[in-house]
């Protein structure tokens, strides 16, 4: 048998993220030699625009950090700084965050199963070219993410950065009659979320699963969004605000992201397997009864699985939101009184792609005196690109087109969040 030679799969640009990034592995013989996720894309020096900016403008201005999950940053924003003057919001305006947050994973798990992931699947190379084989099937998603738009909408005031959102609450409150009208449109969606799950189900996934260590919020009596403890499958079980005694930023040459590490572990997976695996038991019945009628035990190992698991918190989510709008009645004033002081406050919350981080520092006038962010794809890049260094030499004797596609949809997994665009693919192969 002869020696294979050395080769560089280098794919320049990633289709189907969000924003600026690609990917370089390199192989040698039947060994992979390195893997670089690399993220060109360039610093948009948001913490940077938070210095000297008041408290109350801070959720306004970390919603433009990203168009596909706004509501993700306005929340953990919101919630630190809550967290540092010492504000509890509760009863119908805590259920309302979690209804604007169910509008959230309704879309934005839509576009990344149908318009991003699905394709790879499927063998297309877009959704637009899937919609001409199967219409119907892309219909159903742009109708079942505009549900997911008109919660954000309702409740946010739009539905691409939200203006409706407030530290201690909301600006305005909708009315009950807005509400009713919202939920025949979820009945819909939810039973076009259960066949989402049948769909997703039936597709054909890489026999790959990995021993990971997920992190995620777990609250006691609910399928996390906002509020919680920071939980891992390696015993971790601590408090929000010890999150940086536990995770560290790195940076690496090959990206202008930073990479984030598990002290003591290293490279950590967050986002939906990780939310699911941790918590299979707070959601729904419905939920965990589509999880299993697809397959999916309480613990989910392959990363291509996630498009289930995605699928699944759709349901969960259109049920949540059902849920809170049949008990919903308006509450006195849209938000609690806030009364600033100096003080750090710190907040996480899960975004559709998994924990995000936020810490303010702040002084006594109510002045943002320093930010710190942590998205969710910095904290995966480090698992990404240990998976294609397991995953790669599995398939080494697929043709090399096969090859880099599936290399790019194992990154696809996990949906990264670069920031908000979506570009073509440049791809070459040097061979040594």
């Amino acid at each position: 048998m002869s020696k294979q030679p050395a080769r560089t799969i280098k794919v320049d640009t990633l289709a189907r993220v969000e924003g600026e990034g690609g990917l370089y592995v390199k192989l040698k013989g039947d060994q992979v030699q390195d893997v670089q996720l690399k993220i060109y894309e360039p610093p948009r020096f948001f913490e940077a625009l938070l210095r000297g900016r008041n408290f109350a403008e801070a959720p306004d201005i970390t919603a433009r950090i990203c168009g596909i999950c706004p509501v993700a940053y306005q929340m953990s924003a919101v919630h630190a700084m809550e967290d540092a003057f010492g504000i509890k919001v509760d009863g119908q305006l805590r259920a309302l965050r979690r209804l604007l947050y169910s509008g959230e994973w309704i879309e934005s798990h839509t576009l990344h199963v149908y318009m991003l992931h699905a394709p790879d699947f499927l063998g297309y190379q877009d959704a637009i070219q899937l919609a001409k084989d199967h219409p119907a099937v892309v219909q159903r998603a742009l109708q079942l993410k505009k549900v997911g738009n008109q919660i954000v909408t309702l409740l946010g005031g739009r539905e691409i950065h939200p203006i409706n959102v407030r530290v201690g609450g909301f600006y305005k409150l909708p009315a009950r009659s807005a509400m009713s009208g919202l939920a025949e449109r979820l009945k819909w969606a939810r039973d076009a979320a259960l066949e989402t799950v049948r769909f997703v189900a039936g597709l054909p996934f890489p026999d790959f699963e990995r021993d990971y260590i997920f992190v995620a919020l777990r609250h006691p009596d609910e399928y996390p969004f906002n509020e919680g403890r920071l939980v891992s499958n390696s015993g971790l079980d601590i408090p929000i605000g010890e999150y940086e005694a536990h995770f560290a930023e790195e940076h690496v040459q090959h990206s202008n992201a930073l990479h984030s590490v598990f002290k003591q572990h290293g490279a950590y997976f967050v986002g939906p397997l990780a939310r699911y695996s941790l918590n299979f038991d707070r959601l729904s019945p419905l939920a965990q009864e589509a999880a299993r009628e697809a397959g999916l035990g309480p613990v989910c190992r392959n990363p291509f699985k996630s498009i289930i698991v995605r699928s699944v918190e759709i349901v969960y989510a259109c049920d949540e939101a059902l849920r809170i709008i049949e008990q919903y009645e308006p509450p006195e004033k849209p938000a609690v009184d806030i009364h600033p002081h100096a003080a750090t406050g710190y907040g996480c919350t899960e975004a559709p792609r998994g924990i995000l981080h936020h810490c303010y520092r702040i002084d006594e006038a109510g002045t943002i005196l320093d930010a710190k962010i942590v998205p969710p794809t910095s904290q995966n890049q480090k698992i990404i690109e240990q998976d294609l260094e397991h995953f790669v030499p599995r398939f080494l004797s697929l043709p090399e087109k096969e090859l880099r596609w599936r290399c790019e949809q194992a990154v696809r997994n996990y949906d990264p969040c670069i920031s908000c665009a979506t570009h073509f693919l440049k791809i070459e192969i040097d061979r040594g």
